[in-house]
């Protein structure tokens, strides 16, 4: 990220916007292949950004820098490309459109103020795509649609447009409608002509245009004066008024802003259609930073905060939207600045809480930042400043990771964490030589501070490294990653913490006596085991008369019978659910200790495993799976085949059922992958540990 040239050839330095009313924030949403970075790259091309547009298949835009993309010839992470338009900012923020990179995704939308819908005219508009919808429309984020490729032989904009409309609402009317070499404005009733390239040429339409723009320029200006805050239009319109172009846009710029009404423009990337319109929508529809309410934000400790504004003179308040590391200049971090203004060589407070449970523990630290950058793809181009509103990188702040806080050592912040998915798919790594070891430790480490949705389990009972990722193409990319920071890395089989325990009573005798000359040892105990219902854990009981085991010793016996049961009897597997009872034993007057009775203790159990029947245990997660009501019958066939039990139904939000169950969790390690394969990637699950259950006959420990 350190070149200083593009290679689409940066056409020019970074512009620093001083104003927030001048800065745009705009996330690019959309499912993978829908052309997304091909708007973006053309958009830029159009712009002046770069001297030219580059290609995903060629490996060469922009904002697919990443290796991982070029070689899979889609986004794998978020991506940042500025324009300038009317002098205006705009950061269009390009975003991976595969499930596996949705924490991607849920950081652009965290750092956007307006989301650009971009759907291929050939393709309809698929479920994952309806749930960022809907998402955006819980925090009311302003909404406009793109429809592309127009140039694909299969393309059916006028049937795009009717699939948005069937997925997304009435809201969703289009401001624009295809003809010849460009496209024909439905208010202002103009013909922007494309034929001859960026910037289109401005005339009249034909009569049979006109004609054909009719009915879709009444339903847009219906709906527009419907969102309009003057309750007279719809009776001047419905008395056959004719409402001037100026109210017109300046309602439908107003309903846009509001979140309540959603444009759709037809674009074509490789033609330039639709460009134009494209950035002037942006410019003049979507809201600048000043109308977006910041996070919440506390103290570090967690007392109150009055709420923040997007007020270059105000408290600084910024987030670490995205954290990467460059083989040149270090640790790279996206920043979205909430509040304040950020300036170089100043000192800076980063904060991070929240997030322990994915391997990020609470940290704050004073750093200083010496740079600031506006990143363009993989480029930094430095700036002197960056204000509320606008976006912005910073290199070599070492404690910072994704979702830190970046505010004023005199008053730190601590910003309300975005809501990130649980990863769900365990991959297993191991380095293939010792001296991989360090470097596989060092790579995880910086790869688990830049991705949220990455999270690192160090399992000391199988000894296994396991990194748990959002899906095959997720992991695909970390170990990528991991590779290219040095360290030979190999997979393995996950391996299922497995515990024992006793299948029916038992008794065993424990003798430790040894004498060598000097001090001896002698401990002798006899225990009774019984099994415990599942849950029970571990209990001990003293059933000692007669003082045949000292009463300071009693507690060495039951050390040793713990410390027994958690290494395990068979192959390692900790004992659970069982009673100890001490009932006899005996004791020297001089040779008795208490590592002695710990040691008896521990043969006196491995000696009634021997003469009981051990049972192994197998985890059960509690699994709830929300899915569409069609792909019911499918999942509840499936759940069945993995051994598991269906606790019931009910209706959850958005129309969709959840299905609870208990699942081994044997049965789950590609159920991630499996269960995305079977609802086209519509559902979505959870998991947690819920007990241990016998394994059956015959089952395979994995």
């Amino acid at each position: 990220m350190a070149d200083k040239q593009s290679k689409n050839g940066d056409s020019g330095a970074a512009v620093a916007v001083a104003d927030p009313a001048k800065v745009r924030n705009v996330v690019l949403v959309g499912p993978s292949g829908s052309g997304k970075t091909t708007l973006a790259e053309a958009l830029l091309a159009a712009s002046g950004t770069v001297t030219r547009a580059g290609s995903v298949v060629d490996g060469t835009t922009v904002c697919d820098h990443d290796p991982a993309a070029v070689r899979q010839q889609r986004s794998v992470g978020l991506s940042v490309a500025p324009v300038l338009h009317q002098d205006h900012k705009i950061n269009l923020i390009d975003t991976p459109g595969y499930a596996d990179f949705v924490g991607e995704l849920r950081a652009g939308l965290r750092a956007a103020d307006a989301a650009l819908f971009v759907v291929c005219a050939a393709e309809g508009v698929d479920a994952a795509t309806i749930a960022v919808w809907e998402e955006c429309a819980a925090v009311g984020m302003p909404r406009a649609v793109v429809v592309s490729r127009l140039d694909h032989h299969r393309a059916d904009p006028a049937g795009e447009i009717a699939a948005c409309q069937a997925a997304f609402g009435t809201g969703v009317l289009p401001l624009y409608l295809p003809a010849r070499d460009g496209l024909v404005g439905l208010i202002t009733r103009r013909y922007f002509d494309y034929s001859a390239g960026f910037p289109p040429a401005v005339g009249e339409p034909d009569g049979d245009e006109l004609a054909r723009m009719t009915e879709a320029r009444n339903e847009l200006i219906e709906g527009v004066i419907a969102e309009s805050e003057d309750e007279s239009l719809m009776d001047r319109y419905l008395a056959g008024e004719e409402i001037p172009e100026d109210t017109l846009i300046a309602d439908l710029e107003t309903a846009v802003a509001r979140g309540s009404f959603h444009p759709v423009i037809p674009v074509c990337a490789t033609t330039g259609v639709g460009l134009a319109e494209v950035l002037d929508g942006i410019v003049r529809a979507f809201p600048s930073p000043l109308e977006h309410v910041p996070p919440e934000v506390t103290s570090p400790t967690g007392e109150p905060h009055t709420r923040l504004h997007a007020d270059p003179d105000g408290p600084l308040a910024a987030e670490v939207v995205r954290t990467a590391v460059d083989s040149y200049v270090g640790r790279v971090s996206l920043v979205r600045v909430f509040s304040g203004t950020l300036r170089p060589e100043r000192p800076v407070h980063v904060s991070g809480h929240g997030l322990a449970e994915r391997g990020h523990e609470d940290h704050d630290a004073d750093e200083r930042v010496a740079h600031l950058y506006s990143p363009l793809g993989a480029n930094l181009r430095e700036v002197p400043y960056c204000v509320a509103g606008d976006l912005c990188a910073l290199t070599k702040v070492g404690s910072a990771e994704t979702g830190d806080t970046v505010s004023s050592p005199e008053d730190p912040l601590i910003m309300k964490p975005w809501t990130m998915p649980e990863p769900l798919l365990p991959v297993a790594v191991i380095a293939k030589t010792r001296s991989d070891e360090d470097t596989l430790a060092r790579n995880l480490s910086r790869l688990v501070a830049g991705d949220p949705t990455l999270r690192l389990d160090r399992n000391a009972e199988t000894n296994q490294l396991v990194l748990w990722c959002m899906g095959e193409a997720h992991a695909d990319v970390v170990l990528s990653r991991l590779r290219a920071g040095g360290a030979d890395v190999d997979t393995e089989p996950v391996r299922i913490s497995l515990r024992s325990t006793f299948a029916g009573p038992g008794r065993g005798h424990g003798r430790h006596v040894k004498q060598s000359g000097g001090h001896g040892q002698f401990a002798v105990c006899d225990i009774e085991v019984q099994p415990l219902p599942r849950g029970s854990g571990f209990e001990f009981v003293d059933k000692v008369v007669g003082g045949s085991v000292p009463h300071q010793f009693i507690p060495s016996v039951e050390k040793g019978v713990r410390a027994q049961a958690q290494r395990g009897l068979v192959d390692g597997h900790p004992l659970i659910d069982i009673r100890v009872t001490l009932v006899d034993g005996k004791a020297h007057s001089v040779d008795s200790s208490d590592a002695a009775f710990q040691t008896a203790g521990a043969l006196a159990l491995k000696e009634a495993a021997g003469a009981g029947k051990i049972a192994l245990l197998e985890p059960l997660e509690e699994v709830a799976v929300r899915l569409p009501d069609e792909h019911l019958g499918t999942v509840l066939g499936d759940l069945s085949s993995r051994r598991g039990r269906v606790l019931g139904t009910e209706s959850g939000e958005g129309g969709r059922t959840v299905i609870r169950a208990e699942v081994p969790a044997a049965e789950l390690l590609r159920y991630a992958i499996d269960l995305r394969s079977l609802t086209s990637g519509t559902a979505t699950f959870t998991r947690k540990h819920a007990r241990f259950e016998p394994m059956p006959e015959g089952a395979v420990a994995l």
